[in-house]
């Protein structure tokens, strides 16, 4: 088993952290345990290990270590100790010590997500429904037939299919 951080030399200090349910595992080789200070158990948080040396540090120093949030209680403790937030008001109450610690781990400080490939696909549909519909009531009133006929037919076979990324009209 490798060393979680220099991924180079053999581990040989294992940490396993239980918070709640879940279960947190950290490989470590003997020069990374003696830099981070896991030699002494006390003197280290798993959170400053998990997201980088100093990062409790770094949030305690920019929002100080009396600040509680007020939706859940959690304190600037609770994050040193388990490297994780309380509730999504955490964010805003620690964001200014998080904005450069959550740069440094992620691409940006916003989470942007992303879309179930179904309801993609489901909304591309539906918007494509819509504008040939659009299109065929203009058809029809202003009594181009051939035209109305060819974008009823298209609805038709819309209508009649599911809607999978494969058979979604371009």
């Amino acid at each position: 088993m490798q060393c979680s951080i220099c991924k180079e030399k053999p581990a040989t200090v294992h940490l396993t952290q239980i918070v709640g349910e879940k279960m947190q595992k950290l490989d470590l080789c003997e020069d990374c345990a003696k830099t981070k200070g896991v030699n002494d158990p006390s003197g280290f948080a798993l959170a400053d290990i998990m997201l980088g040396l100093g990062a409790a540090q770094e949030v305690e120093q920019a929002v100080g270590t009396d600040l509680k949030c007020p939706r859940c209680g959690f304190s600037q403790a609770d994050f040193k100790k388990s490297g994780r937030l309380g509730c999504p008001e955490c964010y805003k109450t620690f964001a200014e010590g998080l904005g450069g610690l959550l740069k440094t781990m992620h691409k940006g400080t916003r989470h942007t997500g992303k879309s179930p490939e179904a309801l993609r696909v489901s909304r591309e549909n539906s918007d494509r429904l819509k504008t040939l519909q659009k299109k065929l009531n203009k058809a029809i009133e202003s009594e181009n037939f051939e035209e109305a006929a060819l974008l009823r037919d298209e609805l038709k076979k819309i209508n009649e299919r599911p809607a999978t990324p494969a058979n979604l009209p371009q």
